[in-house]
């Protein structure tokens, strides 16, 4: 069946977006569309999701629903997914039938910690050395070559630091492969990082191939959750360069519509490793919403739409701070006395669990130091005294 939309043309205001996921990442796209005059449907399994809140319409299905899924089609002018946790046979199935500019190639790749790696490395893109292993015995010698300590890893379904173990030495090989190995599957073992910074670019390349990337931002963890990122990032300015040229040939070589978050360590010696992409919007780029001449989420709209990317330049330095399930009572106490620089984000989700990501603040400031300075004095998080900047 022909494609209802070719890829060369504009989808101008009006046309309708379809997003695979209703999440955080669906709600704030639908929000920054509605600005242009774009309309909205979701898929998801959840009838109260953050993105149906905001939506023309919801199709309430699971994501294996092909019929569903179809129907989302047959309802859009374009298609989209706003996470990777999505069958990239249905997102086929799509191709066939409706525009999914992300495609499910990208999807393939970037669901698949091997495919990812291979892909990066066969494009040139620098990575942390790695091998696939099949079984304990392979496991043993990957890491005496790699060295300890060493990097276990499912090769599907991990985020936010689920998924790995690190091996500190032999003992903890047996452990660690019980833990993560499926069946049928393999796993892939990384050489360990000595990094001292993590550091991010969301880049977007729209259906022309014009290509444009926000400021490269500092991303700190705590508990293998984002909890800070610093725009700009801290980081001499010709490690900021390289990271966006970096972000511009990963968009490039793997022919990337939309947006893709390229998450990187950065070494003592100014090396730069690519650790991992996201296709989609980031959590690491909220702070775009606020701090950016477009956000990231109207600039992904623009690339799947084919309109001219807009200007990523960053108006004013940001601390963004995640607001998990712990600290959302927190937060809604001190809204009526909040700063003026501080901006709030709730994405609608009903149940407030602990490690739960409930909402965003993005704080501005005239300098990163004032911001943070604004961080540490609202009390919402632990260790608010820690130094961000103690590897500047």
């Amino acid at each position: 069946m022909e494609l209802q939309v070719k890829p060369t043309t504009v989808l101008l205001p009006g046309s309708t977006v379809g997003i695979l996921g209703g999440g955080q990442l669906g709600r704030m796209v639908i929000l920054e569309g509605r600005k242009l005059g774009y309309r909205f449907i979701t898929l998801d399994p959840s009838t109260d999701c953050p993105g149906s809140q905001v939506s023309d319409h919801h199709i309430s299905a699971g994501y294996h629903d092909v019929l569903a899924a179809e129907q989302l089609g047959e309802w859009s002018d374009v298609v989209a997914y706003e996470f990777e946790n999505i069958d990239p046979e249905v997102v086929k199935r799509l191709e066939e039938k409706v525009f999914v500019p992300q495609g499910s190639r990208l999807l393939e790749i970037t669901q698949h910690r091997v495919r990812e790696k291979e892909t990066l490395d066969a494009c040139g893109i620098p990575v942390a050395a790695f091998r696939v292993v099949h079984d304990t015995e392979q496991l043993r010698d990957a890491a005496a070559e790699l060295g300890y300590p060493c990097v276990l890893k499912t090769v599907t379904g991990g985020y936010d630091g689920k998924g790995q173990r690190i091996l500190r030495g032999e003992k903890d090989v047996e452990p660690a492969w019980q833990a993560l190995s499926r069946p049928g599957e393999p796993c892939i073992v990384e050489q360990f990082v000595p990094f001292i910074k993590e550091l991010s670019v969301v880049v977007a390349r729209n259906l022309h191939g014009q290509i444009a990337t926000f400021p490269v931002v500092e991303n700190i963890h705590r508990h293998h959750i984002l909890h800070v990122t610093l725009a700009p990032a801290p980081v001499y300015e010709r490690i900021a360069a390289r990271a966006e040229q970096l972000a511009r040939d990963v968009a490039e070589k793997l022919e990337i519509t939309g947006l893709c978050a390229v998450e990187m360590f950065l070494l003592e010696d100014g090396q730069l490793l690519v650790n991992e992409l996201a296709p989609r919007p980031h959590n690491s780029g909220h702070f775009t919403y606020d701090a950016c001449a477009t956000s990231q989420f109207e600039q992904f709209l623009r690339a799947i739409c084919g309109l001219p990317l807009g200007s990523t330049r960053l108006l004013t330095p940001a601390v963004m701070v995640n607001i998990l399930g712990e600290h959302v009572e927190p937060l809604i106490q001190r809204i009526p006395t909040l700063p003026d620089n501080v901006k709030v984000h709730l994405y609608g989700k009903k149940e407030a669990k602990p490690g739960r990501k409930m909402g965003h603040v993005t704080v501005l400031g005239e300098s990163l130091a004032e911001a943070w300075g604004t961080v540490q004095q609202l009390g919402i998080w632990e260790d608010e005294d820690m130094d961000i900047f103690e590897n500047n």
